[in-house]
């Protein structure tokens, strides 16, 4: 089968890798434009694209999918579109220029979770279990029916990074897997079953910590926005990074916000007991140890967290 790759981001990369791989001819990929990278800004290919790049294959860069866009798709003829994480919504007269349409691998157990950060929004609510699903896609956001379907646990110390990273890999597989069902005519989508949830992409609001919420909820969002948004704080009225804490349910005598020192321990008050930052970047500063910056303050008592 021809196929059509878009994509953008990192987590990207090992389908495309896994496509090749199998043995798919891989005739162009779909991805957003160069973006600006860094301090300096420098202006930098998307990881799909440096990848295909290296694997010598065509790349369209498209912030979207316009009728011009839709032309350079059908212009290279694909059989089917396989989509993971492009960033962009796919119309329907492109949906309908591959035979087989487009295969989108998306990283949450449909219905749940549907949208930009599903692997986020999953660790941020406290789920035990997400995974990956194989899907048509659809003109509605998600909704399409499913191909296949894979299950990840998610760890306690898990972030949306890391468990992201796991399903990039088997999901490559998953999606591997789909195609080739597909070619050999031996697919069988079936309509979605179960609640329905979603979830947005995060802003940088979604990364503030509520002092005033569980212990257990902070910990969770402090998690499910790492590496991105992060978790942050304010201190003075100014924005402190963080990242993930570690739950200390022993210590329930700190108000929310509130800071302390235990032995090496920095620990901060919520609104039932206290956890432990393991990391904090203030503002204008690198990334360090909380300990290292609990002994660069007077008073870390007269310390509270807005």
């Amino acid at each position: 089968m021809r196929v059509l790759f878009a994509g953008t981001p990192a987590v990207a990369v090992p389908s495309l890798d896994a496509l090749v791989q199998a043995g798919f001819d891989v005739v162009a990929v779909l991805t957003r434009p160069d973006a600006p990278v860094g301090r300096k800004r420098v202006l930098t290919p998307s990881p799909v694209a440096q990848r295909a790049a290296e694997l010598g294959i065509d790349v369209i860069r498209a912030a979207r999918v316009d009728a011009e866009v839709t032309a350079k798709i059908a212009a290279v003829n694909p059989d089917v579109a396989a989509i993971v994480a492009y960033g962009g919504l796919i119309p329907p007269a492109a949906l309908g220029v591959p035979r087989h349409g487009w295969i989108n691998l998306h990283f949450s157990l449909l219905p749940a979770w549907r949208g930009a950060a599903p692997v986020q929004r999953a660790v941020i609510a406290g789920d035990d279990v997400t995974g990956a699903v194989t899907f048509q896609l659809e003109a509605g956001l998600d909704t399409g029916p499913v191909f296949g379907t894979l299950t990840e646990s998610v760890g306690p110390e898990d972030t949306a990074g890391l468990l992201l990273e796991r399903l990039s890999h088997s999901g490559a597989v998953l999606l591997a897997q789909t195609l080739s069902a597909v070619d050999a005519g031996k697919a069988a989508p079936q309509p979605q079953q179960g609640d329905v949830s979603l979830a947005p992409k995060l802003t940088l609001e979604d990364g503030r910590i509520d002092w005033g919420q569980p212990a257990l909820a902070i910990g969770r969002r402090a998690r499910g926005v790492t590496p991105e948004p992060g978790a942050w704080t304010t201190l003075d009225g100014q924005r402190v990074k963080l990242e993930p804490v570690r739950l200390r349910p022993e210590v329930t005598d700190l108000g929310p916000g509130a800071l302390m020192l235990s032995g090496k321990s920095v620990l901060a008050g919520t609104g039932s007991h206290a956890v432990e930052l393991t990391r904090i970047q203030p503002s204008g500063k690198k990334m360090m140890a909380a300990a290292d910056w609990a002994r660069g303050m007077a008073s870390l008592e007269s310390v509270v967290f807005e």
